[in-house]
């Protein structure tokens, strides 16, 4: 069993940066794809970053590339996704997942953290 638990979420202004991480417990997160999605109010969840269980594909939505980097760490217990340049638009609940597909389909990941909120001001 994975447990995912997302941190970092906050109120920040337009241009700032930010950095989410996702806990994992249970098992290793090597054995697994991890994804992060978002959803803002009134909007359906949407596609954000992928990595695979080695870290060596990545994946963005073509609204984060170049702006948004994910990554694991060392120990491969932890998730990230380093957001720069936020812009309103990126405000949302954002959430992590694990799956088993290297994939931008939130239905090839079988478990999910709760989220955490990430608010951008102009």
């Amino acid at each position: 069993q994975v447990r995912l638990v997302e941190s970092g979420g906050k109120l920040v202004q337009a241009g700032d940066s930010l950095r989410l991480s996702c806990a994992a417990s249970g098992r290793t997160l090597g054995s697994n794809v991890m994804g992060w999605f978002r959803q803002a109010l009134g909007k359906e969840r949407e596609f954000v970053a992928r990595i695979s269980a080695s870290g060596g594909v990545v994946d963005y939505a073509d609204s984060v590339k170049g702006r948004f980097a994910i990554s694991r760490d060392n120990a491969k217990s932890t998730v990230f996704l380093q957001m720069n340049n936020l812009q309103p638009e990126d405000t949302a609940v954002y959430v992590c997942a694990a799956g088993n597909f290297h994939s931008p389909n939130p239905n090839d990941y079988s478990y999910w953290g709760q989220g955490t909120q990430v608010t951008v001001s102009s």
